[in-house]
């Protein structure tokens, strides 16, 4: 009777605050992937966690032996943190392998070695690491104080900006201020903030971020002013890194809300470039970031480390 050999896999795992992306690659090239809701797994307690996902790789690899594992945590928001999350699947495992903040998967796919990478998605956060290793972040305070730039940052400030519309007099019929009394299904403009602080999570309210954007489009000097007050707030984040010590000099921006919304993406770029003065180039990573977990994956594999990869879209 024939025996097939499973043949030796390497794991890339994203774990964003609303779904876990994990993606292994076929002998072929071609790319499997899993994605599934964060918190259907993830209590955030490290040593559980890191069991629970070891479980679902298992599953994923369907009995094939893994050679590297490279995961990008959103909510190691330091190096003490990653190092913890780390430590607790070094417990349980013998394959070489990392923990890094979700952001720093974003230079990672452009296999930059000293890229910030600055995600806006369900939230946002800005990291980078020098060359000596040392992890230097900025923002990731959540979407009650922070998280700006972000689908949950900018609805708060969505929120912010339709109050004082309303509170100087302005009219009910602005598109921003039609499309978030329709999303929130707010009542009465007194009940706007207790609205809001009733979502409870940055995904809930977060998913209603698309509004902003559709009401830009449709003429909002509200919801343009709120993506560009985002976009500089992201680039803020840029600069804050740099008065800490970073070094790099790209930065790598990724995100569920800035890959699909372009009006975020030009503001931030514009951002970048005058704030900087041409000191800092600004990439875009649209695709999915767990493709970075995959090349640091590889890294710690040095027979798979030249492989080559699959080119991205990306800019």
């Amino acid at each position: 009777m024939k025996t097939s050999k499973k043949i030796a896999t390497e794991i890339g795992i994203d774990i964003g605050g609303t779904k876990t992306h994990l993606r292994r690659y076929l002998p072929d090239g071609t790319a499997r992937d899993l994605i599934l809701p964060t918190i259907e797994w993830r209590i955030r307690d490290w040593t559980a966690d890191a069991g629970a996902l070891l479980a679902l790789v298992e599953r994923f690899c369907e009995g094939a032996p893994i050679t590297s594992m490279a995961v990008g945590a959103h909510g190691c928001d330091d190096a003490d943190e990653c190092n913890a999350f780390q430590a607790a699947f070094a417990e349980r495992v013998s394959f070489p392998l990392k923990v890094v903040n979700d952001a720093e998967l974003l230079p990672a796919a452009f296999d930059l070695a000293d890229g910030m990478g600055v995600v806006a998605g369900t939230g946002s956060i800005a990291v980078s690491r020098n060359l000596d290793g040392r992890m230097l972040v900025a923002g990731g305070w959540g979407w009650v104080i922070g998280d700006e730039g972000s689908a949950s940052g900018l609805m708060r400030e969505a929120a912010r900006a339709v109050a004082l519309h309303l509170d100087y007099g302005g009219v009910a019929d602005e598109p921003l201020v039609r499309r978030l009394f329709e999303a929130l299904e707010i009542k009465s403009a007194a009940r706007i903030g207790s609205t809001v602080g009733r979502s409870g999570s940055a995904a809930r309210l977060g998913q209603h971020a698309h509004i902003i954007f559709e009401a830009a489009e449709a003429g909002s000097l509200l919801a343009r002013q709120v993506v560009r007050d985002g976009a500089k707030e992201l680039a803020d984040l840029i600069a804050r890194l740099k008065h800490n010590g970073a070094t790099a000099t790209t930065v790598v921006a990724g995100g569920s809300v800035i890959a699909s919304q372009p009006m975020l993406w030009n503001a931030f770029s514009e951002q970048i470039a005058n704030r900087f003065a041409g000191s800092m180039t600004a990439r875009l990573f649209s695709d999915p970031p767990v493709e970075g977990a995959c090349r640091l994956a590889a890294r710690l594999n040095p027979a798979a480390a030249n492989a080559p990869r699959p080119l991205s879209s990306s800019s």
